[in-house]
């Protein structure tokens, strides 16, 4: 081979590598192309003749939403009261956290409350009369000084009762959600029937109201203008008093109770770990899944063509061939990155979407979490 058809044979070769490398490069941009339509429509396409107006990826959810559960303080887990499926009320206890700390500064607080109002009733006991007193009262010039001193005592001692009988009721209450609470966690076991939950449930109520006919009434002598302001030893009462109210609020915190009525749909939580407000994972997830919802992402280009009311098709690869119906309730007013993945990708997409939420109509068998497809009809079909 001469030296010159070695440079052009070298000259053809490096042509051809060139075209190569630039067919490979254009390949690749198509590819990443195709990708990124793919992923900006985000899409199924309908696979039968049926004309949609527009079809969205969205998961099953309760009508409630799921409600993520996590400890208001920190703590560590001294029971699980619920199980995965367990139908709760508002307010019921699902997790208790170690309160013996707690307690022991409740019980601390409870102490200084009974020697100062054992102070308090010592002080303001009435004395043995005098035979003095009797000619004191009938040489004073003018009685209405006098009467109002009476008045004054005896509006005192209607406040000290008020106040009494307050606490009273806070105690009553507290005592009657204790009932209750355990009338709950017997019932799930079995140990308890529905009547005796009906009957603590009426007892909490009752306490409730005398407590708020008592704090009316106490409400209404402070605002008397002849009722005198507390003494010193009816401030160290009500001091200790506050200081027990607040000792027993923080042995509640360590209760954490159900925020609605609905069903325990996930437990992440067991006795012996540490509970936290910063937990990665919520404690618990609830929801009311006697109605159910999806939640879907609709592409901002096509936000425009679903109305509030519009019927729409849900359709799920778990039940092939059947489709439920459902109706348009809500349109986010904000635009996002979708957080759905379309079908057949794995990763987050990149697309824009409005969130939609679609209620579904009569019971059906989707899960909580499942991946659906939601087919807007078009208005009038």
């Amino acid at each position: 081979m001469t030296p010159s058809s070695m440079s052009a044979w070298k000259s053809r070769s490096a042509a051809g590598i060139g075209a190569i490398a630039v067919a490979l490069v254009l390949a690749v941009l198509a590819a990443r192309t195709g990708e990124q339509e793919g992923a900006r429509t985000g899409r199924p396409e309908a696979s039968d003749d049926k004309r949609w107006q527009t079809v969205a990826p969205g998961r099953v959810e309760p009508a409630s939403g799921t409600i993520k559960i996590a400890a208001p303080v920190m703590g560590v887990i001294a029971q699980v009261l619920v199980k995965v499926n367990d139908t709760v009320s508002a307010g019921e206890p699902l997790i208790r956290l170690m309160d013996n700390e707690a307690r022991a500064r409740l019980a601390a607080a409870e102490a200084q409350v009974a020697f100062r109002l054992r102070a308090r009733n010592e002080e303001n006991a009435p004395g043995p009369a005098t035979p003095a007193a009797p000619a004191a009262r009938a040489a004073r010039p003018a009685p209405r000084p006098g009467e109002a001193v009476v008045v004054d005592t005896d509006k005192a001692a209607a406040r000290r009762r008020a106040e009494d009988a307050v606490a009273d009721a806070d105690k009553a209450v507290t005592g009657a959600q204790a009932a209750l609470d355990q009338a709950a966690v017997e019932r799930r076991t079995g140990a308890a029937s529905d009547a005796t939950l009906e009957a603590a449930r009426a007892g909490l109520a009752r306490a409730q109201d005398r407590q708020r006919q008592q704090r009316a009434e106490l409400r209404r002598i402070e605002a008397d203008p002849g009722t005198p302001l507390p003494n010193f030893v009816d401030g160290q009462v009500n001091v200790t008093r506050a200081e027990a109210a607040a000792a027993a609020a923080a042995i509640e915190r360590l209760t954490i109770r159900a925020p609605i009525s609905g069903t325990v749909l996930q437990i992440n939580a067991k006795p012996g770990e540490l509970a936290a407000p910063a937990n990665a994972q919520p404690l618990l997830i609830i929801g009311d899944v006697s109605a159910l919802r999806v939640r879907a992402e609709l592409d901002e280009r096509d936000v425009g063509e679903v109305k509030i009311g519009q019927s729409a098709v849900i359709r799920a690869d778990a039940f092939r061939g059947r489709e439920f119906a459902g109706k348009v309730s809500f349109i986010a007013p904000i635009v996002e990155p979708g957080r759905i993945s379309a079908r057949g990708q794995r990763n987050v997409t990149d697309v824009d979407v409005v969130e939609v939420l679609v209620d579904l109509g009569q019971p059906n068998p989707l899960a909580v979490g499942m991946k659906v497809d939601v087919y807007f009809r078009p208005d009038g079909r």
